[in-house]
């Protein structure tokens, strides 16, 4: 329940770092993801995930369901139901990243298909190779709660969708300078971030899909991690821009939270600091560097290009350690661009 309420949680990022005008196109967006990705998801992704096939893709043997697909892939004590739910609520988080990156530039019919394709294809296809027995879990890598296999997944999307479609209209001056285009309501805005802050408990302790003594520790090193990422944020905004910068710091919290999520369960509370704060320096660096080199604009908050810098920096971040077996300061590498 709390990581399906995670989508309440973007869904206010966007629309308050957006235009007025582009606040019920960005509603809708967040809640089809959701509504088409769930049948997808039952109908089709979840056999490309988790079906017996190869080390890229799994086998369809029809609708989700015990019967076509066993128990093997099933935590101890987990009902395949519960199950099926959990992964269903994961692959909506992933899509709906998309839709900040592409605000107020994306026809409402077209993003309906990416979303399709997102929750049938693209999202299960990735899972299924680090959560599904597919070629890089065979490999021992390790994303406990989905920094790579759902944010990463969405901050690609979100890179390449934000490539093609371009910079909103009178984001840049005819000279190439980057102009900020304010949000409506930095206050919504604010709401969505401590949503999900609180979501992300349910993220990263539910993916123990257990009661068991580690949630407590699992809940520690997320919360750290979020808020030595948010100081550093404001610390490094306060310093170049000689006051802090509010929106920048709400999205300093979420790279911390997507740079925990895949160690967040190997990692001291130590670690989680340095994690934190490393993507919390990381994220305004990466913001700027989309924003005034690349002239990328894939952004939530639509004055600096935020989504893609939040979602792909952390990740990068925390695999690369977790990924090289450095289990205390090598889960680092999740930052989330």
């Amino acid at each position: 329940a709390l990581v399906f309420w995670m989508q309440a949680g973007f869904a206010m990022v966007e629309a308050g770092f957006t235009r007025a005008k582009n606040a019920g196109n960005i509603i809708m967006k967040n809640l089809m993801d959701f509504c088409i990705g769930t049948p997808a998801f039952w109908l089709v992704g979840f056999g490309i995930m988790f079906g017996a096939g190869n080390g890229f893709f799994g086998r369809i043997g029809g609708i989700a369901s015990e019967a076509n697909y066993g128990s093997a892939m099933l935590p101890d004590g987990v009902p395949f139901w519960a199950f099926l739910i959990f992964q269903t609520v994961f692959c909506a988080t992933s899509a709906t990243i998309v839709s900040g990156a592409m605000a107020e530039r994306t026809k409402f019919s077209s993003y309906c298909v990416y979303s399709l394709m997102i929750s049938l294809v693209v999202y299960p296809i990735s899972g299924h190779w680090i959560w599904g027995g597919g070629f890089i879990s065979q490999m021992g890598f390790h994303d406990f709660a989905g920094s790579c296999a759902v944010h990463m997944v969405g901050g690609v999307a979100a890179f390449i969708g934000a490539v093609i479609l371009g910079p909103r209209i009178g984001k840049y001056s005819k000279s190439g300078k980057s102009k900020a285009i304010p949000g409506h309501n930095l206050t919504v805005g604010a709401l969505g971030v401590f949503i999900l802050w609180f979501c992300w408990f349910g993220f990263n302790c539910g993916s123990t899909t257990a009661a068991t003594t580690n949630l407590g520790d699992i809940a520690m090193t997320t919360n750290l991690a979020a808020a030595a990422a948010t100081l550093m944020a404001l610390i490094v905004t306060w310093v170049r821009y000689g006051k802090p910068d509010v929106s920048m710091t709400f999205n300093g919290s979420l790279a911390g939270l997507v740079a925990i999520t895949a160690g967040c369960d190997a990692v001291s509370n130590w670690s989680a600091i340095i994690i934190g704060a490393i993507a919390g320096v990381l994220v305004v660096f990466s913001v700027e560097f989309f924003d005034k080199v690349a002239k990328i604009v894939p952004s939530k908050a639509p004055n600096v290009p935020k989504a893609s810098a939040e979602n792909n920096t952390p990740v990068v971040w925390s695999n690369v350690t977790i990924a090289s077996g450095q289990c205390t300061i090598g889960a680092i590498t999740n930052v989330r661009v």
